[in-house]
């Protein structure tokens, strides 16, 4: 008797049969080729520790800038892995931060530059404000930066890109 699977799951059956058959010829290539994956850009997430030195770039950049602001950090997979607030930062500054730093992830681009995009300020979820800035690794974004609460969108994507430089540290 078969198990039943879902859907998805006999997707993934489905690519794991109809994949390279392994034999003792090809084992190390297959070793190889494995190793490349595991280290694709798309899988790689934020460290603990460069969060960290983002939580202190974005604390001191805000300080300098006199700012009241609010910076997310969204992971490609849609998981957001840090927010952090300034004294006295305003309730929505939160929901701008999270859309920008969805919105620079999802399209791999500031959002300063989507300012004009009609569609993509249409989809659910999007701002299309400055601030947001996305990460990336070997050209792939793996996360967005995204900032909400000064009164001009430039301070806040000034804010994030600091944010951005301190990652890479």
């Amino acid at each position: 008797m078969l198990p039943r699977f879902t859907a998805g799951a006999a997707a993934v059956l489905c690519a794991v049969t109809v994949g390279p058959v392994l034999t003792a010829g090809n084992a190390a290539a297959h070793t190889r080729q494995a190793a490349r994956t595991a280290r694709a850009p798309y899988d790689r997430v934020l460290s603990n520790a460069s969060l960290a030195r983002a939580t202190t770039a974005f604390v001191r950049a805000a300080a300098r800038q006199r700012q009241r602001v609010t910076m997310v950090i969204m992971e490609r997979s849609g998981t957001v892995r840090l927010v952090v607030r300034t004294r006295q930062a305003g309730p929505q500054t939160y929901e701008s931060a999270k859309r920008k730093a969805y919105t620079a992830v999802a399209f791999g681009q500031p959002t300063s530059r989507l300012v004009g995009n009609v569609t993509i300020r249409q989809l659910p979820g999007t701002l299309t404000l400055p601030g947001g800035v996305p990460v990336k690794r070997r050209g792939f974004p793996i996360a967005g930066i995204g900032v909400g609460g000064a009164p001009d969108g430039r301070i806040d994507e000034a804010i994030a890109r600091t944010v951005r430089a301190a990652l890479r540290g």
